[in-house]
């Protein structure tokens, strides 16, 4: 008998749900050229700043929950949840993960994400989300981050950075990936996603919440987000990883 978890609104296969989440890291991939080399290195740098693993971990915009399963197997004996505002990919990461992830609810343009999120958290991921938010939401989502994190605490930012305003520690450039191909990827997922029977409530609840939030494309440069992550009360700021106009940046509480 297939194994099925709940999620609100959906009763999700098992197999069906990893299924789905193996595609959508081949779309990513698309976008992001080298994730993997940005998910060791982010990894290696929390591990570097406190010595050791983090004991609890938050990613947000976490999707269906592939960096946050990345992070269970890596470190077995930290309490890890993720945050998302679409209904569908949280379908995903509760049917996949079924439970060894918390999976929550949450709008990053707004402040109460926190109080959902809850504090005291030793590292903070955000990975190609805060492009969909515009500028003043970005500085506010800084301050925000920063009250999430225990003392010493790492925030790491991955998203487009288009520039070499901060020093990068992954050596030459390479070029950018095919957009039109990621894009069309991207269409084709949502395409197929769209004929699951079992998630048609939550593919009208998504499409609720996005239509009046069209993603702000905020592309700002690396030192743009180090400064506005120092006015947020972050002591150091940089680039932690690189590839063409994709950037990591890294903040420490």
């Amino acid at each position: 008998m297939a194994t099925t978890a709940r999620a609100p609104g959906a009763v999700l296969d098992r197999a069906q749900a990893v299924r789905w989440r193996e595609s959508w890291a081949q779309v990513m991939e698309g976008f992001v050229p080298h994730l993997a080399s940005l998910e060791d290195t982010l990894c290696r740098v929390a591990e570097a700043v406190r010595g050791r693993s983090p004991d609890r971990v938050l990613d947000l915009g976490g999707g269906p929950g592939l960096l946050a399963e990345r992070m269970v197997r890596r470190w077995t004996d930290a309490t890890i949840a993720l945050m998302d505002i679409d209904p569908v990919l949280l379908a995903l990461a509760r049917g996949a993960l079924l439970g060894e992830v918390r999976a929550l609810e949450g709008d990053l343009s707004t402040p109460g994400w926190v109080d959902r999120a809850g504090g005291g958290y030793d590292l903070v991921t955000v990975v190609m989300t805060l492009h969909y938010l515009p500028p003043a939401q970005v500085r506010a989502f800084y301050d925000d981050a920063r009250r999430c994190l225990a003392p010493g605490g790492l925030l790491i930012v991955a998203d487009l950075m288009p520039d070499e305003g901060l020093p990068s520690l992954m050596g030459a450039l390479n070029p950018a990936p095919d957009e039109a191909v990621a894009e069309l990827a991207w269409a084709q997922w949502w395409s197929g996603i769209a004929d699951l029977q079992v998630l048609r409530p939550l593919l009208a609840q998504r499409a609720a919440i996005f239509e009046n939030r069209p993603p702000a494309e905020f592309t700002a440069p690396g030192s743009w987000h180090a400064a506005a992550a120092r006015e947020a009360g972050f002591g150091e700021a940089g680039i932690l990883w690189r590839c063409g106009r994709h950037a990591a940046l890294a903040a420490v509480a």
